[in-house]
């Protein structure tokens, strides 16, 4: 029998052979992307883990759990890792300074992520696990939905997380965008960019419901690049909302944003595909992230309350993480070591107003008033 990627993962964890940032990729609770990473190719059927239990985390565990139980292909239960803290029953045990008790736990009893998704009843073979390690043990499909920024910037330039895992564990991985808003529940659509035509036909087997039309391109990089980028767009709209511009301004900003993330992912990455950016993954999610994401949230309220946004991503996200200004600076501190800044004008407004003091008001004199970015 082979051993799982599960097992082989976790003996990376406690390998000394990898530096402490690599060993971040697979366990600190705020390090990964919104994606999905397929690992090995192993007899059926298979077992899958879910790394990450918050709000898109849990959504996908409720697919995931369901999907598993149709098809011979999946074991019937799944594990989900959850980073342990203390929350409450309800709403009325918060008032009353009831003593919380462990998330695990609660969702074990009651099949609800209670803090993240609260009011979805999630499958009863969906399992939540605190230990990591118990997490993935046997696993041969690891689902990693952790909030992060999407990539990662260093001297030699952007990584992707998607090839980071791939990196660390040498296997082959694929990634997972979309316009997907957890709390929905209608039809919607999403994105598997794979290398392998096998390997994403399995994921949308998992992962495809009849209210959620899973399209697969072969793009692993440009599907995960739009579901990062992206959020720097939504806060460049949520700025414009802010001060009440209206939706002729915002349709130019998600123009003139989406040039400038095909222009980006070109110019770092090769094989970025034409499709991609007419995929859920690509002005289907600008869409959704520009008029209904947290990113846009924030970035309205930065503009209409002056408050910092370490500040507003306590108070409005209920412990969910603000990604896209992370995006922002680390995008920026690319295109600066490059010289390219002003190839990329919205791009590089945001980061102005976001963290140098730019008036939100300047928005459409920086990006706007200049010569067109062309797709």
């Amino acid at each position: 029998m082979a051993t799982s990627i599960g097992s082989y993962a976790t003996g990376l964890l406690q390998s000394s052979s990898y530096t402490l940032d690599e060993l971040q990729i697979l366990n600190h609770p705020v390090c990964l992307v919104l994606d999905i990473y397929y690992l090995g190719q192993f007899m059926s059927p298979h077992k899958v883990a879910i790394i990450g239990s918050g709000n898109w985390g849990t959504a996908i565990a409720k697919i995931i759990g369901r999907n598993v139980e149709k098809y011979s292909d999946f074991e019937n239960s799944v594990n989900m890792w959850m980073h342990e803290e203390q929350a409450w029953d309800s709403p009325a045990d918060t008032l009353g300074q009831v003593d919380g008790k462990d998330l695990t736990a609660i969702f074990n009893e009651k099949h609800e992520n209670v803090k993240y998704l609260p009011g979805v009843r999630i499958p009863e073979n969906v399992v939540a696990q605190s230990d990591l390690h118990e997490s993935v043990k046997d696993a041969t499909l690891l689902v990693f939905v952790l909030p992060d920024n999407g990539i990662e910037v260093g001297a030699d330039g952007v990584q992707i997380y998607p090839d980071l895992i791939k990196k660390i564990l040498g296997v082959d991985t694929c990634s997972l965008s979309g316009a997907n808003i957890a709390n929905e529940e209608k039809f919607g659509e999403t994105t598997v960019g794979f290398r392998e035509i096998s390997h994403a036909e399995t994921w949308r087997k998992l992962i495809q419901t009849d209210d959620l039309r899973v399209g697969i391109v072969q793009d692993v990089a440009g599907v995960a690049l739009a579901g990062a980028l992206k959020n720097i767009v939504a806060l460049a709209a949520g700025f414009s909302d802010g001060l009440d511009y209206g939706d002729n301004t915002k349709a130019a900003i998600m123009r003139i944003g989406l040039a400038e993330m095909k222009k980006f992912s070109e110019h770092f990455f090769e094989g970025i595909r034409q499709e991609t950016w007419i995929e859920s993954c690509g002005m289907a999610d600008i869409i959704t992230s520009c008029y209904g994401g947290r990113n846009r949230r924030c970035a309205e309220a930065f503009v209409k309350t002056k408050k910092p946004f370490a500040q507003l991503e306590k108070e409005l996200l209920n412990g969910q993480k603000l990604q896209g200004t992370i995006t922002t600076a680390q995008v920026h501190k690319l295109l600066a070591a490059k010289g390219i800044v002003d190839d990329f004008p919205l791009f590089y407004t945001t980061y102005r107003i976001a963290f140098e003091g730019m008036p939100a008001e300047e928005l459409t004199h920086g990006v706007i008033g200049r010569k067109s970015s062309r797709l």
